[in-house]
């Protein structure tokens, strides 16, 4: 009886086998034109930049050591506290209480999210910098953009995302 179980499930393995390797991973819905969406509470609106947008606004300019070239960049873009001001997100004397359960999940096309406390990106209460960039080195990402989501102070660099789309601020209570 044994042996027969272990067959049968053997034979449905081996029969759903092709089906799973037809399947392709979808990259997360992009938005057109590579651009990035930035979203919080349905009180708030999303707001969307263009790649041409967000090149208009005012960029800082960071170096850091990037452990999977193991080589020292320096990024161009936009701290993430920055932006999340559109989408009135409670940052500085206003970041307290319950608010001090708010996160961010940053999602790339190819679906890879990481997840940042809302006081990380906070400058009031993080040292290193959080960034939305989009050149390194004074050129384009290639690759790796329009949009690349930088955190300075991580050892190694798990949480940058490559080709980001989306950044949500979202509550744990």
């Amino acid at each position: 009886m044994r042996k027969r179980n272990l067959r049968d499930a053997l034979f449905c393995v081996l029969l759903c086998l092709p089906a799973l390797a037809a399947q392709q991973v979808a990259p997360t819905p992009a938005l057109e034109g590579g651009r990035l969406l930035l979203s919080a509470d349905p009180a708030h609106g999303p707001v969307i930049f263009t790649p041409a947008e967000f090149r208009a606004l005012p960029h800082v300019a960071i170096t850091v050591h990037n452990g999977h070239t193991n080589a020292t960049e320096t990024y161009s873009g936009i701290p993430l506290a920055t932006l999340l001001v559109k989408v009135n997100a409670p940052l500085g004397n206003e970041l307290r209480g319950e608010a001090m359960a708010s996160y961010l999940v940053a999602t790339g096309s190819d679906r890879y999210s990481v997840v940042l406390s809302l006081a990380e990106v906070d400058p009031s209460f993080h040292q290193g910098q959080v960034l939305v960039v989009d050149a390194r080195d004074n050129q384009p990402l290639g690759n790796y953009g329009p949009f690349q989501l930088i955190v300075s102070d991580d050892k190694r660099p798990a949480r940058w995302v490559h080709n980001l789309t989306s950044i949500t601020l979202e509550h744990a209570r």
